[in-house]
């Protein structure tokens, strides 16, 4: 694809997470145990839940799903991360800037989706278990997550589009890791108004929609669970939405921590921080969240295990 670009600016240098030298080497190791670490517990998810029948239900659907998008934004945001701290100037192409921004954006906003899927998912199986099988039907499945991979290629579109108009004639030099919105909008000599007007509508509707639904899948969910006679069904529905709850509060809540902060100098190394935490450590405890708690993961897991040795 030949992006039109009416900037002078042809390529971008990327400043990286720090310029401190005696930093950079234990950090690119850090973050390269942090890669392989997310590819190896991703990976093996995905096979997990492909290989073993017992785990080919709907929630192991989504996972699959989610594990796949984890997978695959780390890397989108991990090679340049890692490039940065062994180079002496790390080069992004406008070209390969706004490519890096297209699927950053897409995975990001698919990832809110597919999480909000697993909520009302969890909605359905605790509050209307004798009707699961009906509405979470494999056509529900699919069409839900075509719908979340959907929602995602259109938000990063519009993103990206409203991206290109923009010239860059002055700075080429991003004070981040990666290609992100807020620090282009920076660097831009044109005016970034309509940018920020999209992103702002189309940030505030992901958020507002998702997370609308996550609150009363759960407040129903809470409802239900404090009506229930059993103890131990109590106990059963909490622990099927335990790894969904953590996931979700991480997602969000780094996010958050990422973007909604003070814009003040000070206040930039600290929104790299919240920034690796959301794009690389979240995609590597993911794995991690949904195979620890789960009973159903460890048992598969198990016998993956014995399979391989015998």
């Amino acid at each position: 694809m030949n992006i039109g670009n009416n900037s002078s600016v042809m390529e971008f240098i990327l400043m990286g997470l720090t310029d401190q030298p005696e930093l950079q080497l234990p950090l690119f190791f850090l973050f390269l145990m942090n890669s392989i670490a997310t590819v190896v517990g991703n990976v093996s998810l995905i096979n997990l839940i492909l290989l073993n029948s017992r785990l080919h239900t709907p929630m192991y659907f989504f996972i699959f799903n989610l594990s796949f998008i984890d997978l695959c934004y780390s890397f989108v945001c991990g090679p340049k991360l890692l490039m940065g701290f062994i180079s002496q100037r790390n080069i992004i192409s406008f070209t390969g800037c706004m490519a890096q921004l297209f699927f950053f954006c897409f995975f990001v906003n698919s990832e809110c989706y597919v999480l909000t899927a697993m909520a009302y998912d969890r909605y359905v199986a605790i509050c209307q278990p004798l009707l699961y099988a009906a509405i979470i039907s494999p056509r529900t499945c699919s069409l839900l997550m075509l719908g979340s991979y959907l929602m995602g290629f259109v938000g990063a579109m519009l993103h990206t589009g409203c991206m290109i108009r923009l010239i860059f004639c002055d700075s080429n030099i991003i004070n981040h890791y990666m290609c992100d919105i807020l620090p282009l909008l920076q660097l831009s000599c044109s005016s970034t108004y309509v940018n920020e007007l999209l992103s702002s509508a189309l940030v505030g509707t992901v958020i507002i929609v998702s997370s609308l639904i996550i609150f009363i899948s759960y407040a129903l969910i809470l409802f239900n669970i404090i009506h229930m006679s059993s103890a131990r069904a109590s106990s059963k529905a909490i622990s099927t939405c335990g790894s969904h709850i953590i996931s979700v509060g991480l997602f969000y809540g780094s996010g958050l921590l990422t973007y909604v902060k003070p814009s003040s100098a000070s206040s930039v190394g600290q929104g790299k921080f919240f920034f690796v935490f959301y794009t690389l450590v979240f995609p590597m405890l993911n794995p991690l969240i949904y195979s620890l708690r789960n009973k159903d993961v460890k048992i598969a897991l198990k016998g993956a295990l014995k399979r391989n040795t015998s």
